[in-house]
């Protein structure tokens, strides 16, 4: 009887070891499974993050968003030398308003000195058919100055909205980097475990 008593306990023992290193593997392939479980899940937010990135550069690769950006750059310091080329042709239209009217005056003083012999009436007809017509070119160039002024706001506006628009740009393409930083690293860790 303790024969078999003691097979039935080397047996038992068997089992309670088999049974151990059935519970490890078990224990191995739970934490395998987790890990994987981790991975695919870590894959769809990469995935997702990746259309999400898709959606913002509106499925645009980085070269073409570059490409904009230079282009706009361009197009903001064509509209600086613009700007510079407009306001350099206000203040010569200026000194040349203000060089005409000089000019004006001295004819109107010689025309008073030298028709004082004359009759007073034609004098100030004289006077007032000149002062009409010098009043009808100091209109047309406050007009042009004004246009002239506003082209020179519009296009400080446009520089301020194409400066905006860099900004908000670099701002988002820092944010995608740093998105994209994070996939790689996330990416990486999971390839490292599973390797």
């Amino acid at each position: 009887m303790t024969c078999t008593l003691e097979k039935v306990l080397a047996d038992a023992k068997s089992l309670v070891e088999r049974l151990r290193d059935h519970d490890g593997a078990a224990e191995i392939l739970i934490e395998q499974t987790t890990l994987l479980n981790k991975r695919v899940e870590a894959m769809k937010q990469y995935q997702e993050e990746i259309e999400v990135l898709n959606q913002v550069a509106r499925h645009r690769p980085r070269s073409t968003l570059v490409m904009g950006i230079q282009q706009e750059n361009r197009q903001i310091r064509e509209l600086q030398q613009e700007n510079k080329e407009l306001q350099m042709s206000l203040e010569e239209h200026q000194s040349a308003l203000a060089l005409i009217m000089s000019k004006y005056r001295e004819q109107v003083f010689r025309l008073l000195m030298a028709s004082k012999k004359d009759e007073p009436a034609i004098v100030t007809q004289l006077r007032e058919q000149h002062t009409n017509e010098m009043q009808a070119h100091i209109e047309i160039i406050n007009e042009m100055a004004t246009v002239m002024r506003k082209a020179i706001e519009v296009d400080e506006g446009r520089l301020c909205e194409d400066e905006e628009r860099i900004k908000r740009l670099e701002l988002e393409n820092s944010g995608l980097r740093e998105l994209l930083g994070i996939s790689r690293q996330a990416f990486l860790v999971l390839k490292r475990r599973h390797v």
